[in-house]
């Protein structure tokens, strides 16, 4: 596996291994919400299932627990990094096997968490970036607008003061909408997304694939593999050395491709367990014996 080693990454002292950096969307990606697990064997014949979320005192998202089994394992050859457009609370409430991971990306690359606390500086950083864009108010009074009447629309949401996003019926949306949305957002400087439930609208410049890449900086990793399944992850798998996406989502949907990325035949949560053993056999290789941990420095952003 190639990459390209991101701009301000030191070199690494001759001699030492190279170290690989995994970065993995969680929802629809890693982990599966019951309506999304997409199971088509027979009860008798259904993986086991780790739930690795709880909200409000009821299980939320699952892993197989292959799949945690190996991701467990990952956590110890490479510097693995969530990578999601969850909220920092909304990530807050997923557990996956290995442990807390020592960076994660939340707000779709508006915070960098480190060691679970995020950066302050990178946060800034990513805002000051968002100024050529329209600002969210106009984003979303347009989507109450473009919106009102329409009983398909269950709630609008603000994430962290970034983006907006609403949580739709989507066997009554209207067809057309959502590509009439992002005609409108584009010249604004703003992406649109579609996933499951929910309909994103996203500026551009906030990015995972940035922050990700302040991750490889600041750990000195060298290799890079990543894993997603909607267009907000397109930057992020560009950007890496390898990657891979599932049979569902918006990307298989769009019929989305890239030379180094792989478009998996697995759907559901068969896909979530194939992508996690993808990675592990790419993070095979090349990890040093001290394991990515001892890379881990805890700095902040400069």
């Amino acid at each position: 596996m190639t990459a390209a080693t991101p701009a301000g990454t030191p070199e690494p002292p001759a001699g030492t291994p190279e170290l690989s950096l995994v970065a993995g969307d969680l929802d629809r990606t890693l982990i599966y919400s019951a309506a999304a697990l997409g199971l088509t064997v027979p009860d008798s014949e259904a993986p086991r299932l780790l739930c690795v979320e709880v909200y409000e005192g009821k299980p939320l998202s699952y892993m197989t627990e292959t799949a945690a089994g190996l991701l467990a394992e990952l956590m110890d050859r490479c510097v693995f990094v969530p990578a999601t457009t969850r909220t920092r609370e909304q990530y807050r409430r997923v557990r996956l096997p290995g442990g807390p991971a020592p960076y994660a990306v939340c707000a779709n690359g508006g915070h960098l968490l480190v060691d679970g606390e995020a950066d302050p500086e990178w946060n800034a950083q990513v805002r000051r970036s968002l100024a050529a864009c329209a600002p969210l108010d106009e984003v979303r009074a347009h989507l109450r607008e473009a919106s009102a009447g329409g009983d398909w629309v269950l709630k609008h949401r603000v994430a962290d003061d970034l983006f907006a996003y609403l949580v739709v019926d989507r066997g009554r949306l209207p067809q057309t909408w959502v590509k009439e949305l992002a005609a409108w957002a584009e010249p604004r400087g703003w992406t649109v997304s579609l996933q499951g439930r929910k309909i994103y609208a996203v500026p551009g410049p906030l990015t995972k694939s940035a922050a990700v890449a302040e991750v490889a900086r600041r750990t000195g990793a060298t290799r890079t593999c990543a894993a997603g399944d909607s267009l907000l992850d397109a930057d992020l798998l560009l950007a890496a050395g390898r990657g891979w996406f599932p049979g569902h989502g918006e990307l298989a949907g769009s019929g989305w491709s890239a030379p180094h990325v792989t478009a998996l035949e697995e759907r559901g949560v068969a896909a979530g367990e194939r992508i996690v053993r993808e990675m592990h056999e790419a993070a095979g290789a090349g990890h040093g014996e001290t394991g990515p941990r001892a890379h881990h420095r805890g700095g902040r952003a400069g």
